[in-house]
Parts: C-alpha cells; sequence; structure tokens
C-alpha cells in the first residue's frame, strides 16, 4: 500500500543517517524497533552501494567503532532522532549493490559491561548516575537514599552477590535496583533515565479504527478472571516466616450458567530474607505485570514521530470493551521509498478491577 498517495498525499517522509557525525546517501529503507520491558532498542537500515563516494565499500568492509544517529522526518525538512547507538553487523551484497546496517542503542554498552563492584554503601541513584558517566551517557536520575546493602538482609545474600558477580552486568544491575526502587530505567539518546515510572501527564493518543490500516484485538480469559498472587519469604536473622498476598479481582463472569467456573488464576513465589513491606512490593509488582497481559491490541498504521514506548493510547469505537486506555509495550517504525512510513504498535493493559492486599501471615518460627 502506498500511504503516502492514498492515506496522506501531503507527505514525503525520509530517513537521515548519520555515521560518527556525518550524512550518508543512499537509504533505501530504514526500521526502528523500541521497547518498553527493559532491553535496548534496535535499527536496521538498507542503502544503496556507491550512492556515497565517502562511504563506500570497502569503507564498509573494515570500518569498526561505528556510532550512528537515525532520524526520520515526515516533510523532508524537520528530522526527528528515533535512535542513536552503536553499529553491531554490516551485510554487503556486491550483486544486487545494497548493504544493510544493524544494531542498538546505547544500552548496549551497559549491557556488554561486567561488572564485579557490588557497591554495597552507595545508593540506587548514586550507582545509575556512576554508570551513566561511565558510558559517557547524561544521567537524568531521581535521587535515592536507601543503601543498596539494605536489599540483602542477610551474610548469605551478600557472598552469594559476589560469588556471582562475574555473571551480572551493569545494566542487569540497574533493572534489579529499578524493580527495588519501583522505578523505570532506559537510554533514550545519549541520556540514562532512571526515575519513578512517567505520570500520565500526557493525553493519551487517541485511536479509531478508521485512523488504522489493521487493528487485532486479543483477552486472555485466564488473566480475566481474579488473581492471586502470593510471595512466601523468611528471614534468617529474626528466625521468621510470613506470606503477602496480593489480588486483583476480575469482572463478573458473562456467558450463562453453562460456562466454566471462574476459579482465581494463583500464582505463588518463595523469596528468602525478604521483609514484610518487600514481600508485599513484590506481590504486587507481579500482579501489576500478569494483569497488564489481559487485553493486547496489535495495530499497523500511517508512521508519525509522537509516540515512545512510554507513551499511552486510548482506543475508541470498536463498540467494546476494548475502547479504554493502553500502555504501548513496543513500536516499530519502517520507512520504504516505494511503500511509505508505517508503525506497527504493540500494547496492553488489564479491564478495570480492584486491587486488595492481605496483611501479612506470620506462619509461625524457623529454628535452627
Amino acid at each position: 500500500m502506498l500511504l503516502n498517495s492514498t492515506l496522506l498525499p501531503w507527505r514525503t517522509p525520509t530517513a537521515r543517517l548519520l555515521v560518527n557525525g556525518q550524512a550518508v546517501a543512499g537509504v533505501t529503507q530504514a526500521e526502528v524497533i523500541a521497547n518498553n520491558h527493559y532491553a535496548a532498542d534496535s535499527f536496521r537500515v538498507e542503502l544503496a552501494l556507491g550512492a556515497d563516494p565517502t562511504f563506500t565499500m570497502p569503507f564498509w568492509a573494515d570500518a569498526t567503532g561505528l556510532l550512528v544517529d537515525l532520524q526520520f522526518s515526515l516533510d523532508g525538512a524537520g528530522f526527528v532522532s528515533l535512535i542513536q547507538g552503536a553499529v553491531d553487523s554490516v551485510g554487503i551484497d556486491p550483486i544486487t549493490g545494497t548493504l544493510q546496517v544493524e544494531g542498538r542503542d546505547l544500552t548496549a554498552a551497559l549491557i556488554e559491561a561486567r561488572t564485579q563492584e557490588t557497591f554495597s554503601n552507595r545508593t540506587a541513584s548514586e550507582i545509575a548516575t556512576l554508570l551513566a558517566q561511565r558510558h559517557n551517557l547524561t544521567p537524568v536520575v531521581t535521587l535515592t537514599t536507601t543503601p543498596v546493602g539494605r536489599y540483602y538482609q542477610s551474610e548469605h545474600d551478600r557472598i552469594t552477590l559476589n560469588q556471582f558477580s562475574h555473571a551480572t552486568t551493569e545494566w542487569d544491575l540497574l533493572v534489579f535496583l529499578a524493580r527495588q526502587e519501583g522505578f523505570d530505567v532506559f537510554v533514550q539518546g545519549t541520556s540514562l533515565y532512571f526515575q519513578s515510572p512517567t505520570p500520565a501527564t500526557v493525553p493519551p493518543f487517541l485511536l479509531r479504527p478508521d485512523m488504522l490500516i489493521d487493528l487485532q484485538l486479543r483477552r486472555s480469559l485466564t488473566l480475566a478472571r481474579d488473581i492471586e498472587v502470593t510471595v512466601k519469604s523468611w528471614n534468617s536473622r529474626q528466625k521468621s516466616a510470613f506470606t503477602q498476598t496480593a489480588r486483583a479481582s476480575g469482572l463478573p463472569a458473562v456467558g450463562g450458567s453453562g460456562g466454566l467456573p471462574a476459579r482465581p488464576q494463583q500464582y505463588v513465589y518463595v523469596r528468602p530474607n525478604l521483609t514484610p513491606n518487600q514481600a508485599l512490593q513484590f506481590a504486587q509488582q507481579r500482579l501489576s505485570e500478569l494483569t497488564l497481559h489481559e487485553r493486547v491490541i496489535d495495530l499497523q498504521m500511517p508512521g508519525e514521530l509522537s509516540l515512545t514506548p512510554r507513551s499511552s493510547l486510548l482506543l475508541s469505537q470498536t463498540g467494546t470493551d476494548f475502547d479504554q486506555a493502553y500502555l504501548i509495550d513496543v513500536i516499530e517504525r519502517e520507512l520504504r521509498w516505494n511503500d511509505g512510513f508505517i508503525q506497527r504498535i504493540r500494547a496492553k493493559n488489564t479491564s478495570p478491577r480492584e486491587q486488595t492486599t492481605t496483611p501479612a501471615d506470620m506462619v509461625g518460627a524457623v529454628t535452627g
């Protein structure tokens, strides 16, 4: 489908590739995949060999340490940077005279950096700032006050952390710290963000079926039930064990009395050496993650440049309970000279439901 001529005839979308700060001619195809689940964004660019006298086939055959900035424009004039990162691989086809460049955003440097540091006396925000600066990223960090050593409730945990720290990456450490603080962590451009999840201060992006090329709606009936998450833990120092339970009530069952009984969906996690508050936080976090997958929408639409993986959508005019708000999970933007500029989005959310928690149940002393 020629989106530019049939849907939006006034648009002239264009992609621009900068390699080590220098524009490269001959881009014929570009794709950026951005996500909202603690992973690096990625890009893929196809170029016509011979279109640029500087970036020739011999250059690409031997190049190393390439930093790129991939930018899109809707009108050929004002460009928006969608991703900055390093090239992971180069593919050359001398028969067709084409080149493919693939890579990830600057999260990749943190993913590939192993660490043996425990940072026990530092706070999460201090660690995030230190690691950002270590990789020449600008830290956008919300202050925290808890020394990370308090996340580990016994000497056994610290010994274990030291023993296996050679297998820990700096990115894994940041994700762990973000989860402990209830934070989000991601790289955007040349900045590392370590902060509370973005509040819903920006109005959601409004969507109607007539605006879309394709729309698929899916609902998990398993996750639509009442859901209980129970966390069992014990404290080796206090010699006590307890459970914490968080529950989300689903919508009333429909479909007549002949349907299957709607039993609660139960999930049980065992985590050692948590405090009651930490166990409750873990239960609530897992409950939120599970229920978010109840309703999933997959859509394809003409490309635009305002949405990010941390934007929200508001679907309307389907005439169903799918008409509600959604949180973006993945955005795939693709620009082809022959087919125009499209984007594919996956978003998810739970149906409206109530959440309750059960006070910690102290189940007895642990002997020995």
